[in-house]
């Protein structure tokens, strides 16, 4: 099973599309899936587009009526597929952004990724469309503003919302951790995430990504020094991963024995 953990909130130019992507790319595919959406209170229409999706689509939409930030979404929906899951060796979590920055499309190499045994696999974008040298700077920066708690060897990208995580490699991180997962918000809890996982996984790859900010219907919810000053400050808040984890053998394919959650 693989679920897509779709964080979102004011959404609605998009959403849809999203979602509809990914049933395309699948269609052809005997994977099993279910898409959770958190809708994180949002202002717009994104409750009424999501709607009609429930009816054609394996979806779950969780809504929020005040706002939690997109730490405590991303969160809330990875521990749903974590408790949906009876077999964390095989099944996986795809975090995917909902403004369609990200094209779906490459979902298939993420997946391919999983089963060739990676644990957690990275989406690392190139940024196309954006003209503000400053955002682009900002990301570029991002890895050195969070420090060395938010590094992951190999990976050059660690703010990317775009990321397949192993199922037992998110158990095995968090085993032992006390709520919340995140302590920061934003890209910083991106690093954050990836940093933690990875800690659980066997093995961590990455994959290329375009991100098309010429997408996005909405403008930046952050200028490029406010973002900055969010990524400096937060390097505060983050928490290094314990060196003890480690992600356990994933079950091999066709197998018919079924994990203990």
């Amino acid at each position: 099973m693989i679920y897509f953990c779709i964080p979102t909130h004011d959404e609605a130019a998009t959403i849809g599309l999203v979602l509809w992507k990914i049933r395309r790319v699948l269609e052809d595919s005997s994977r099993e899936y279910q898409l959770l959406v958190g809708n994180d209170a949002s202002t717009d229409a994104t409750a009424e587009v999501l709607a009609p999706y429930t009816k054609v689509l394996p979806l779950t939409v969780f809504t929020s009526k005040e706002r939690l930030g997109y730490a405590a979404t991303v969160e809330a929906l990875l521990k749903e597929a974590l408790a949906r899951s009876d077999r964390h060796k095989r099944d996986a979590a795809i975090l995917l952004p909902a403004d369609f920055s990200a094209d779906p499309s490459t979902l298939p190499e993420f997946l391919k990724r999983i089963d060739s045994g990676a644990d957690v696999v990275v989406g690392e974008s190139t940024l196309e469309g954006e003209t503000d040298k400053w955002q682009r700077r900002v990301r570029h920066w991002a890895p050195r503003l969070l420090g060395k708690r938010a590094r992951v060897p190999g990976v050059r990208d660690v703010v990317s919302g775009y990321a397949a995580f192993r199922l037992v490699a998110l158990r095995n991180a968090y085993r032992d951790h006390a709520d919340p997962w995140l302590t920061a918000d934003g890209w910083a809890a991106n690093a954050q995430l990836l940093a933690w996982a990875s800690a659980g996984a066997r093995r961590v790859e990455s994959v290329p990504v375009v991100e098309l900010l010429d997408r996005h219907v909405r403008p930046h919810r952050h200028a490029p020094m406010e973002r900055a000053k969010a990524l400096w400050a937060a390097r505060k808040l983050l928490t290094a991963p314990p060196a003890e984890s480690r992600a356990e053998r994933p079950a091999k394919p066709g197998t018919k024995e079924k994990e203990a959650a």
